[in-house]
């Protein structure tokens, strides 16, 4: 699909690179200078929605820039133009509702970074589209860097074939141990209270077994998830065949709280996720936040993550079906 929408001219940022023919992240600006208001943006929105939606898939990450986003409002706006259903975020990120459809990201320590994932890899429903909006870009560092699931993949499979197909065939199971009350020192201190929305240990249990997991309960009042088999890669829909990198092995295994191995229990062996690891640092795209900026990810092609930043930095978040 050729670029073809009037409504948009298209821009440059740094960091971008050209993945397989498709540029990422692709910039939309507006066409003339006088243009970057919300009405103007608004109405190009819903003129060219279904084009829009096309290229998220297309590109994989779309960058709105020059716009007059300013805060939770505007951007909650234009994620009502689109008409996309919500998904309620579960997982271990301490958040905040901000308005309507609007979350904080991840609010754990700016000191720390984030490590690449899917957003919701490990549930059976995740979101096909993760929006972030840039309300006050960081001094120094804070990129959102996002990976090309598919390039993991076929390095992965170039480089260590029989792990693989070995993990492939076995399948992935997880652990995470969650404590009750959120720990906003951690990148990972949701309560289980708060991301299941419940204080009753057998509500909770009910609504893990939902999404597909299993809760053991630990003494001290945390809550141990077990989430298992897990697919290695996945096949989606409208994304050329590609086999995307989609599970969260290197995010998880070995970790103080987290643990990634076979489902069979089998060890994942140190250098097969220490490898994984540098190739998706070596495929990462990053480019510096700038006030009003509205990135779109397709959540089935790219992984994504925070690097460390100076503070202040807010941005804000949605998670779309």
């Amino acid at each position: 699909m050729e670029f073809s929408c009037k409504a948009f001219k298209v821009g440059k940022c740094d960091g971008q690179k050209v993945v397989d023919g498709e540029t990422m992240p692709l910039v939309l600006q507006p066409t003339e200078p006088n243009e970057g208001d919300m009405d103007s943006l608004l109405f190009a929105l819903k003129e060219n929605k279904d084009w829009f939606e096309q290229i998220i898939i297309k590109n994989s990450a779309v960058l709105l820039r020059g716009y007059n986003v300013n805060n939770a409002q505007d951007f909650n706006e234009i994620l009502e133009t689109f008409g996309w259903d919500d998904i309620r975020y579960v997982g271990p990120a301490p958040r905040t509702h901000v308005y309507k459809r609007v979350w904080t990201a991840n609010e754990g320590p700016l000191s720390e970074f984030i490590y690449y994932h899917h957003e919701m890899v490990l549930l059976k429903e995740s979101p096909k589209k993760v929006v972030l909006f840039c309300e006050i870009p960081p001094p120094e560092g804070g990129q959102t860097p996002f990976v090309p699931s598919f390039r993991v993949t076929e390095k992965m499979i170039e480089e260590m074939p029989e792990a693989v197909e070995e993990m492939e065939e076995k399948g992935l199971k997880y652990t995470f141990t969650a404590l009750s009350r959120n720990d906003t020192s951690s990148m990972r201190g949701r309560g289980w209270e708060d991301a299941f929305g419940t204080s009753d240990c057998v509500e909770a249990e009910r609504r893990a077994k939902a999404l597909g997991m299993e809760m053991e309960w630990l003494p001290n009042g945390s809550a141990k998830t077990i989430l298992g088999p897990r697919s290695l890669t996945k096949v989606f829909d409208g994304r050329k065949g590609r086999r995307m990198w989609f599970n969260t092995l290197v995010g998880m295994h070995g970790k103080e709280h987290s643990s990634a191995t076979m489902a069979d229990g089998t060890e994942i062996p140190t250098k097969v996720v220490k490898r994984c690891e540098e190739i998706i640092e070596e495929e990462s795209i990053q480019f510096k936040w700038e006030k009003g900026d509205v990135l779109f990810f397709d959540n089935m092609a790219l992984l994504h993550g925070r690097r460390p930043a100076i503070p202040p930095r807010r941005i804000l978040v949605a998670t779309c079906k």
